[in-house]
Parts: structure tokens; C-alpha cells; sequence
């Protein structure tokens, strides 16, 4: 009674199913890309270390001692080298 047309054909059915699964691969990667973004945890960032810092850490962790440490902290923040002993 309400039929018009010949109805729908094997081409209409292909596209509603294909358009059916694209519309919620869409949705589902939506809510996964918001759950993702709200969720995430900033990683911090790796920076590297100054030289006087990884000085610092040496001294800090006992592998030069304090003579060292001054000696080679003036070298780096002058700029010149101490003269080799003999």
C-alpha cells in the first residue's frame, strides 16, 4: 500500500551497509580519540643536562672530590685550562 518504486535494489543495501559501518568506525574513533586526549599523562621532557650539572651530580655522588669539583666548575665557567703538573 505504501510501497513506491521497485524498491531498493542489492546497490542500495550495499551503500546503507557500508555507510552504517564508516558512520560508526567514526564514532567509536571519536570517542576514542577524546577518551585518549583527556586521559593522556604529559610525559615529561627529556632535556639534557649542562655541564655543570652533570659536574654537580659527579661531586654530588661522591666521584670527584671538592678540589675537583672547584677546579674543573672554574675551568668551565672561565674558559681556560690549568696548567698540566708535572
Amino acid at each position: 500500500m505504501f510501497w513506491y518504486g521497485p524498491g531498493m535494489a542489492g546497490w542500495g543495501y550495499a551503500l546503507m551497509t557500508i555507510g552504517m559501518v564508516l558512520f560508526w568506525a567514526l564514532v567509536i574513533f571519536g570517542v576514542v580519540a577524546l577518551v585518549r586526549s583527556f586521559t593522556r599523562v604529559d610525559q615529561p621532557t627529556t632535556t639534557r643536562s649542562t655541564p655543570e650539572q652533570l659536574l654537580a651530580e659527579r661531586f654530588a655522588r661522591g666521584e670527584i672530590d671538592e678540589h675537583e669539583y672547584h677546579q674543573r666548575l672554574e675551568v668551565l665557567r672561565n674558559g681556560s685550562r690549568p696548567l698540566a703538573k708535572s
